[in-house]
């Protein structure tokens, strides 16, 4: 059973920095791409950040590029999102997806707010 686990996520000022973990089981963690998607009140979840199995390659939605950084650890199924220089619009509900795999977690809230 595929089971993606999202914390992390917090209240946290502009300017300011999270980690956010995902912890995967159910499937082989290390044969499969990440990503890291959020959704926003009010609008469509979006894909914000993508590594490939390896960890050797990644992207990035360009408004989060130079401020977010995505990795993985294939010892611990878990992939990360560094997130630094917080902006009050990357105010959203954070979520783990694995390639191919239609299973979400229940997300984590991350608000960025003075």
């Amino acid at each position: 059973q595929v089971q993606l686990v999202e914390s992390g996520g917090g209240l946290v000022q502009p300017g300011g920095s999270l980690r956010l973990s995902c912890a995967a089981s159910g499937f082989i963690f290390s044969s499969k791409s990440m990503s890291w998607y959020r959704q926003a009140p009010g609008k469509e979840r979006e894909l914000v950040a993508t590594i490939s199995s390896t960890g050797g390659s990644t992207n990035y939605v360009e408004s989060v590029k130079g401020r977010f950084v995505i990795s993985r650890d294939n010892t611990k199924n878990t992939v990360y999102l560094q997130m630094n220089s917080l902006k009050p619009e990357d105010t959203a509900v954070y979520y783990c997806k694995a390639a191919l795999i239609g299973n979400w977690g229940q997300g984590t809230q991350v608000t960025v707010s003075s």
